[in-house]
């Protein structure tokens, strides 16, 4: 049997990891905000910053990856891109332009402070998170078929061999 190439293996490995990540990035501080030469005053969750949008398209693009894997139709395949296309511009519209900003905000007091929002690792992970989704994710829509479903085909011949079993497959014939 024919070995599957290794992108079509591994770009629904990559979009399942991308889209993991960045269900993980909603519940981490995507940004502290510290007054300019201060410690952090606070932090702000991804997931605070969207509604936890992100998570929904995490989740979405993770069940429309499974159909698409298991059926091999184009248009699940296409929606899985368009859930990171998505992703990536909702990081380049919303959180992107306020890594850096320096604004006033009333925390604790009725008084304003001056802070800057500092990217912490959730904006980070989400940053590579929804790159990668969108890549990969478009990728995997431009492949044919059988490429779309060798992640599968490849579990099921994994699973073929392991029934045989070592006695079977070792014997000579006579």
């Amino acid at each position: 049997m024919r070995r599957p190439p290794a992108t079509a293996v591994l770009l629904p490995i990559a979009i399942a990891v991308a889209a993991l990540a960045l269900a993980a990035s909603e519940l981490m501080t995507a940004f502290a905000l510290e007054p300019p030469g201060g410690d952090p005053l606070s932090g702000q969750l991804g997931g605070d910053r969207h509604g936890y949008a992100m998570l929904l398209l995490a989740v979405c693009a993770l069940a429309t990856l499974a159909i698409a894997v298991a059926t091999g139709q184009r248009a699940p395949a296409w929606a899985t891109a368009g859930l990171g296309i998505a992703a990536l511009a909702l990081f380049l519209i919303v959180d992107l332009p306020d890594a850096g900003a320096v604004g006033d905000v009333a925390l604790s007091d009725p008084r304003l402070t001056t802070v800057e929002a500092v990217p912490r690792p959730g904006f980070w992970l989400e940053a590579a998170a929804t790159v990668t989704l969108a890549l990969a994710g478009i990728a995997f829509a431009t492949q044919d078929a059988a490429e779309r479903q060798a992640l599968r085909r490849r579990r099921e011949s994994r699973g073929d061999r392991s029934a045989a079993g070592p006695a079977d497959s070792d014997r000579s014939p006579t």
